[in-house]
């Protein structure tokens, strides 16, 4: 496959991860649908519309051509087996996610009561599930893309939510201790709702970047963090109940 054609096609899985449609890019780029279309199926794109393209999927060109050569090596998400397996073992998923993280193996097990044995143990099954490379001395290379993500309502995805709800927010949210609730509500139209989770997302990236670069510090200097993006058509129960009729708009 050309390099032309493979930049393309990481676009496209660009734009799929982001929902944003063809018409969506139609409308961006002031050009009918079919028009998009076509120029997606010939391949056939000048740089100005490439680069706008990028931006409506809050990207740019860097990004798009370091996710082409990420594409032929490294996975964005886990098979729907592979995620089971880490469920049916905490100890994996918890190898896993630090390894996400960019822990080295010393201060994995310095830190969480990993044996030698067990340890390596859980590495090869890593290895097996294609989440990691395995090399002599313990040695791990990390096979997962920097857009990797847990499977939408897959089994570590529902494993996490039904944690969050419980432990993340049962917590007082003291800016001076490094936490943070904001909570707002309001009316938007579709066109809005579309423009605040472009943002959510642009958020995220941030915050996936930051952890990336901060994941080269001793972990001594850093501190796990996490972050709740949310965002939905909503009406508090008790305000619902006040309605004449039930709210039937669907968004």
């Amino acid at each position: 496959m050309s390099q032309t054609s493979q930049l393309i096609d990481t676009l496209k899985k660009i734009l799929r991860e982001r929902k944003i449609t063809y018409a969506d890019v139609a409308t961006h780029l002031n050009l009918s649908e079919a028009n998009v279309k076509r120029m997606f199926s010939k391949r056939h794109f000048t740089l100005n519309r490439l680069e706008a393209i990028c931006s409506l999927a809050n990207a740019d060109l860097g990004y798009l051509i370091t996710r082409m050569h990420e594409g032929s090596m490294i996975i964005d998400e886990l098979t729907l087996e592979a995620e089971q397996d880490l469920i049916a073992n905490i100890k994996l998923l918890l190898m896993a996610q630090l390894l996400i993280n960019r822990w080295t193996l010393d201060d994995i097990v310095s830190i969480y009561n990993f044996d030698e044995h067990e340890a390596t143990r859980l590495l090869a099954k890593l290895d097996r599930l294609g989440f990691i490379e395995l090399l002599p001395g313990n040695r791990v290379r990390t096979l997962v893309s920097r857009n990797f993500k847990w499977i939408q309502n897959g089994p570590v995805h529902k494993y996490f939510e039904n944690h969050v709800a419980g432990e993340f927010f049962n917590c007082t949210f003291n800016p001076k201790a490094g936490e943070l609730l904001v909570f707002m509500a309001g009316m938007l139209t579709r066109q809005s709702n579309r423009h605040m989770q472009n943002s959510m997302r642009r958020l995220a990236r941030e915050f996936d970047d930051l952890c990336k670069e901060d994941g080269k510090l001793p972990v001594s200097e850093t501190y796990g963090s996490g972050i709740v993006l949310a965002l939905r058509p909503w009406e508090l129960s008790v305000f619902a109940e006040y309605r004449r009729v039930p709210n039937t708009k669907k968004f």
